[in-house]
């Protein structure tokens, strides 16, 4: 046997086997790294509406079955040919954006889809968005892997692999939120929750919360909220209601929901002149639509994925922030569980009743 030999191995995973069912604990093979790949064991994920998304919503049959999960963190297992930036024992955060940065795939996120080295009862398995963490090891490009500061607890910082990030980047790097403007954000997940930190580390001096579950308003003032807005209250149009707390409008507005009703009365809150409204939830049902004069009137609507990180730079970055204590993620986690329990996780997501729930997948 050659020296370098790798073997396949044989690990616990939650495959999806066809949308809108339940997840399955099975055996599946994870194969050896090739040539600039690092082969990962997941310690800890967190589970995001996107993999939800997928389950539920995307419903395409051809994205079946597949691996689950993008917001994880583990340890390096074992590394391809070619990799000199990793090695085995590092702490590392798999990355849904990779960063060459240049190509079109990697600007992509379905990148790897097609490039999956799992198989489960002698049949192929996807990879989803490059990383599948809701496995025991998984195997990703070199490109879409960060490496963190050692002494990082990797079920905190997993979640830095998606969700925060996502929010807090669209209000520090994509809207670049002003010291002391106001801002709006909508919907309090953990997307809409490290969106509101986002805006308080940036200087915000008013930053409302809008959502229709007056129980995370709590949540809300931990990370810097402000005020605090249900739509439900109110029987006017809710940027109505924003334009008049704030004299004609917010600076800034953040929709981290996923709904194209509320991307248009997000920019609808802003103000006119110079209003910045960032889509943030992550959606491909339907169109958005707006009237042509809120543009005129020289608002800008924008997007942002991943929080406009790049992400092998910003995600150690982020991690760092978290251990001088200048980013909050424990506040984030209200549910820890096993992997054989993501089903339960899925459900909590589902009704709203956790912000972020995290699996152990493997011992560190």
């Amino acid at each position: 046997m050659e020296a370098n030999y790798i073997p396949t191995i044989k690990c616990k995973a939650a495959v999806a086997w066809e949308p809108n069912k339940p997840l399955v604990i099975e055996e599946i093979e994870v194969a050896p790294p090739e040539a600039n790949e690092v082969r990962i064991k997941i310690v800890a994920t967190g589970v995001c509406h996107t993999d939800l998304y997928h389950l539920f919503e995307g419903m395409h049959k051809e994205g079946f079955p597949v691996v689950l999960g993008h917001e994880g963190a583990g340890i390096v297992e074992s590394i391809g040919p070619g990799v000199t930036e990793f090695q085995p024992g590092d702490k590392v955060i798999p990355l849904f954006i990779s960063q060459c940065g240049e190509c079109r795939f990697c600007k992509s996120p379905k990148t790897n889809q097609s490039e999956s080295r799992f198989t489960c009862r002698g049949q192929k398995v996807l990879q989803f968005m490059g990383t599948s963490t809701f496995s025991e090891y998984t195997v990703v490009n070199e490109m879409a892997v960060a490496k963190i500061d050692p002494m990082a607890p990797l079920d905190k910082v997993c979640l830095l692999g998606c969700g925060i990030c996502t929010g807090y980047g669209a209000a520090v790097n994509t809207a670049k939120v002003e010291p002391g403007s106001t801002c709006a954000v909508f919907g309090l997940g953990a997307v809409g929750l490290a969106a509101v930190m986002g805006c308080k580390a940036a200087g915000a001096k008013k930053i409302i919360a809008v959502d229709i579950n007056p129980e995370k308003f709590e949540k809300g003032k931990v990370f810097g909220a402000t005020d605090f807005v249900n739509p439900k209250d109110h029987d006017k149009p809710i940027s109505q209601v924003l334009s008049e707390m704030t004299n004609g409008g917010v600076d800034f507005s953040l929709e981290c929901v996923g709904n194209v009703a509320v991307m248009r009365s997000a920019l609808e809150s802003c103000v006119k002149g110079w209003g910045v409204s960032v889509l943030v939830g992550w959606t491909d049902l339907h169109d958005f639509a707006a009237r042509p004069i809120q543009l005129i009137a020289g608002r800008t609507w924008k997007g942002s994925l991943f929080g406009g990180f790049k992400s092998k730079d910003g995600v150690p970055q982020m991690v760092k922030a978290y251990l001088n204590k200048t980013v909050k993620i424990d506040e984030f986690i209200t549910h820890k569980m096993a992997l054989d329990q993501v089903n339960d996780a899925i459900e909590l997501m589902k009704h709203g009743k956790c912000i972020r729930t995290v699996l152990k997948v493997s011992p560190q």
